[in-house]
């Protein structure tokens, strides 16, 4: 399996505007889906931010209004062999995730639309969440592809939006309406479509007036303090998962645009 694919120059965009650095998702004729190279550019994005002093704010978004981003693209999975290749991208998922998480400026995410899977992971890791109120969230994995998280991940949802909500969003596979969100805590505004950039820009030069050490202390004490915990391992259980037969058939249903048959297995 290869996961180190570079990505399109027109799959992400970067822009400047003063202070604020903004990453669009382009792939709005898939939804924004996540390619191998879309992820590695946030990585290489979450580096370049934190090595210009005078960037004080990074801004996340999807293009096309329909979809922040719905998680990862599930072709590049039809080269999953077994449970081990399973193991990498989920420890592969972590590393990006902890990097967006570590990145020393504010990270806003504007979400329109769909923001699921990988998505949904990516808007945990930023530290303010504006949506539209058609945007949706959540793991619909038990009925679109049968693969699992690590350990790490359940942590981090588990953060925002609590335990009992975790669990039983992953079992119904239902998505949170932008209203439930809000009432989590996950969202912290709702927004119109039409206003929504302009929202997230007024936040934006707001936070970037203010003393950047001071915001990099906050972000950083509550980062250090979530990470304090012990996790046990999971990696037995991402090589089940991504080793059974179930996901591969998962796999193969979305490939053939068909409903997966599940065995249990």
């Amino acid at each position: 399996m290869d996961t180190k694919t570079q990505v399109s120059k027109d799959e992400v965009l970067v822009s400047r505007d003063g202070a604020i650095v903004t990453m669009t998702f382009n792939r709005p004729e898939a939804r924004n889906a996540m390619t191998w190279g879309m992820y590695q550019r946030l990585y290489e994005v979450c580096e370049e931010v934190d090595a210009d002093d005078a960037v004080r704010v990074l801004i996340l978004k999807g293009a096309g209004g329909k979809a922040f981003v719905a998680g990862t693209d599930i072709s590049q999975f039809t080269q999953f062999k077994d449970g081990e290749d399973g193991i990498k991208y989920e420890k592969d998922g972590d590393k990006r995730s902890g990097r967006l998480a570590r990145v020393k400026k504010p990270v806003i995410a504007q979400i329109e639309g769909v923001c699921v899977g990988g998505g949904f992971g990516i808007a945990t890791a930023a530290d303010i969440r504006v949506g539209t109120p058609d945007s949706r969230f959540g793991l619909p994995i038990a009925r679109t592809l049968g693969n699992c998280l690590s350990m790490s991940n359940y942590a981090a949802f588990m953060d925002v939006i609590g335990a009992s909500r975790l669990k039983e969003m992953v079992f119904q596979a239902r998505l949170m309406s932008a209203d439930e969100a809000l009432t989590a805590g996950f969202l912290h505004q709702i927004v119109a479509p039409a206003e929504i950039e302009s929202r997230v820009k007024e936040i934006a030069d707001k936070v970037a007036s203010h003393a950047p050490i001071t915001l990099w202390a906050a972000k950083e004490a509550v980062r250090r303090l979530q990470a304090a915990r012990a996790l046990p391992d999971g990696d037995d259980n991402v090589r089940k998962v991504y080793g059974s037969a179930d996901f591969k058939e998962g796999v193969r249903a979305f490939v053939e645009k068909r409903a997966p048959r599940w065995s249990g297995k």
